[in-house]
């Protein structure tokens, strides 16, 4: 039998052709095949096999290098949250054939799921389904990768009622598909999962809302258990209405969304899909307009969440209820960096509150709010300099101030103003359509393609410059953002159920330029070109000039750079 050559800790070992990653790793010594190791060791759970990540259970069939990977590791953290939906998903086969579930969106510390009938979804079922999952974790059962014919695994998916799966495949002609298999269930992941169903130890299944149930997974910082609980109702609201919609023009998953492009459909849909989020917007403005001791508003969101569009947006139709708007931005507050608080490695942290001059920012809203004229700031990033060489603003009765920040939901921001003098509005790009009925697409990744095409286009920002930027922006999130979203009086979701198809012309090439040997951005693109293999491309010539995509891709209305 052909033998490959596999390095491995600066070790070079010949071993034959189709072995798998883990009998390289036994064979190498860094991991023992005698017995399984358990959950809370921290166990080997795939490999970067060239620089791409890989399940122990994938097969090697090239001389390669390859780097193993532990579950308590990013990688691996998000390897055990795909894994446990493929989980719930086997026991859910095994107790209801007939019925389809559907992967909902990440809600918290877990994934919203539910089933695509009118029939009920009462405790003994979640019980039964969670002790089913139980005991597959149990018998630690392989989970291996399995290779079938394009026309097999379609029959497979029409037979068990993956719908959105069918569509997705009908829309490609890939000659064979890989899948996971435990036991007698198979189901395709986008992603790499663990090789046995043993490893999957710590989650917690619970019914959520009517129809639906939560599958909660440990935070990163504490793996071996959980946290307590923290509903977020006004969130999935919000994914709740925008599901509707997609029900409504009836594109909930990617294939759906393809198959529009293919009968030359989809103007009609992005007009559509355009109406919707105007229409959302208008109302917020009606629900401003009702308080009216309101006098500013105040929008935070995620990394490129479209904050600014939206403002834009939000202030036309403030303006046609016969408000006079002020736009403020919260950077322009920003101290010099020598006066921002210091993060865990010693460099300043402009994701902190406390890195804006918040007393002046508090004096400026106080001033307006007496109808006094004010000087609003303006910084130089470049500088690092504030300077006053705008001209003064003032409040009539009439106007509203719409501000922009990240720090817009935290209570500390406003600490000195009165509480019903303020808006708060959450926005996010919270994406509702699924890759097909169990892999959702992530919100985060979908940001991500976003800020990279807008960091190319305005910055000449390379792909891998945002990629390697991206995990200490989601930290920022994790501490400053997120924490707050239940502090919103209204929340938006930006994401446009047609944009990826646009965004993909843009993104594709950008990504083929992170090179194997770039580090985790290179593992990150490679998973990003994969989720994106699958999606066919829009014209950027359909987006309207007034679109939020535009804040992205370019050529806005409003001069959004």
């Amino acid at each position: 039998m052909k033998e490959i050559a596999v390095t491995v800790e600066n070790k070079t070992l010949k071993v034959h052709i189709g072995s798998s990653v883990e009998d390289v790793m036994c064979k190498s010594g860094i991991t023992e095949c005698e017995r399984r190791i358990p959950y809370e060791e921290n166990p080997y759970v795939g490999a970067l096999v060239n620089w791409e990540f890989h399940s122990c259970s994938r097969a090697l069939v090239a001389d390669c290098t390859l780097s193993p990977v532990r579950l308590f590791s990013d990688m691996g953290t998000r390897m055990y949250r795909h894994s446990l939906c493929f989980l719930l998903c086997a026991a859910v086969s095994m107790l209801y054939p007939s019925r389809r579930l559907i992967i909902g969106h990440a809600l918290g510390d877990g994934y919203y799921f539910r089933f695509d009938d009118e029939l009920t979804l009462n405790s003994d079922d979640v019980t039964a389904i969670e002790q089913t999952m139980r005991a597959l974790v149990e018998g630690d059962h392989p989970i291996e990768e399995v290779v079938l014919p394009y026309e097999s695994a379609l029959t497979y998916f029409r037979d068990n009622h993956f719908d959105q799966t069918v569509a997705l495949l009908e829309t490609r002609n890939d000659p064979k598909i890989m899948l996971y298999r435990l036991l007698g269930f198979l189901d395709i992941s986008y992603e790499p999962l663990v090789s046995r169903s043993g490893l999957m130890k710590v989650w917690e299944l619970k019914p959520y809302q009517e129809q639906g149930m939560l599958l909660r997974y440990p935070r990163s910082h504490d793996v071996n258990r959980l946290q307590p609980f923290v509903d977020n109702p006004l969130l999935f609201s919000v994914f709740k209405e925008y599901k509707a919609w997609g029900s409504i023009l009836g594109v909930q998953a990617l294939g759906q969304l393809n198959q529009m492009g293919n009968q030359n459909t989809i103007e009609s849909f992005i007009r559509l899909a355009e109406a919707l989020q105007t229409k959302k917007i208008a109302s917020i403005a009606d629900q401003i307009n009702l308080h009216s001791q309101v006098k500013a508003i105040l929008v935070a969101g995620p990394s490129s969440s479209g904050k600014t569009t939206f403002a834009h947006k939000l202030a036309i139709h403030l303006q046609v209820l016969g408000k006079r708007t002020i736009r403020i931005g919260l950077d322009n507050y920003y101290l010099h960096p020598d006066k921002a608080p210091r993060d865990e490695w010693g460099k300043p942290d402009l994701e902190a509150l406390d890195a804006l001059d918040v007393q002046l920012f508090q004096r400026d809203l106080n001033d307006l709010f007496e109808g006094k004229e004010v000087i609003i700031p303006s910084y130089d990033f470049k500088t690092t300099t504030r300077s006053y060489d705008s001209d003064p603003v003032k409040m009539d009765k009439r106007t509203l101030l719409i501000i922009e920040g990240i720090h817009g939901m935290n209570p500390d921001l406003t600490t000195a103003l009165d509480r019903d003098l303020i808006f708060r509005i959450y926005i996010s790009a919270l994406t509702q359509l699924n890759l097909d009925d169990h892999n959702r697409i992530s919100t985060t990744d979908n940001r991500i393609i976003r800020r990279m095409v807008r960091d190319f286009r305005t910055r000449g920002a390379s792909a891998e410059t945002t990629l390697n930027m991206w995990p200490s922006v989601h930290r920022g999130e994790d501490r400053y953002i997120f924490p707050y979203q239940n502090n919103a009086d209204a929340m938006i979701n930006s994401a446009l159920d047609y944009e990826l198809g646009v965004l993909t012309t843009y993104a594709q090439p950008l990504l083929k330029m992170v090179k194997p040997g770039s580090g985790p951005a290179y593992e990150t693109a490679r998973r990003l070109l994969r989720f994106l293999e699958h999606v066919n491309p829009i014209p950027d010539t359909l987006v309207p000039a007034d679109s939020l995509l535009r804040e992205f891709i370019g050529g806005s209305e409003f001069g959004v750079i």
